[in-house]
């Protein structure tokens, strides 16, 4: 699947980091750094621009050496790009750690994954058919 971008920034495209990879990394693009306190969030540009094929969504996540490391991440996981979506593409992060965290022009601070995605009809009705779990969620398989 091609899909079209503009780029803006001064940073390469977002690429595959191995052959398996399943996202890409997005970039900050800032004329300065932006110090995220403790417990703040902030909406950090990427300069990118996408074109999602209908069907297709593209999803924001969090970079998992950033979470375990410095305690940062995306703050609304899975952050959800729509295929008519034409503005830049701008990443919330949030610093969940006790220590000021410094994003810096260029620093990798999310993924971005393409995924297919549909629209359905949803038809009104008074019941649902029986399943072996019915009502049952929130850890009623016993299991935390």
């Amino acid at each position: 699947m091609k899909v079209q971008i503009i780029n803006k920034s001064n940073h390469p495209l977002p690429e595959y980091a191995t052959s398996l990879s399943a996202g890409m990394d997005l970039r900050a693009n800032l004329s300065e750094p932006v110090i995220l306190q403790p417990m703040k969030r902030a909406l950090i540009p990427t300069g990118l621009f996408i074109a999602i094929p209908a069907g297709y969504e593209g999803q924001v996540r969090p970079r998992s050496g950033l979470a375990i490391k410095r305690g940062v991440t995306v703050l609304n996981s899975p952050g959800t790009i729509d295929a008519d979506y034409r503005g830049e593409v701008r990443v919330i992060l949030i610093n969940l750690s006790n220590e000021p965290f410094e994003i810096q022009d260029g620093e990798r601070i999310a993924q971005i994954i393409f995924s297919p995605c549909m629209q359905v009809v949803l038809q009104a009705t008074d019941t649902l058919d029986e399943t072996s779990r019915g009502e049952g969620g929130f850890g009623h398989t016993g299991n935390e």
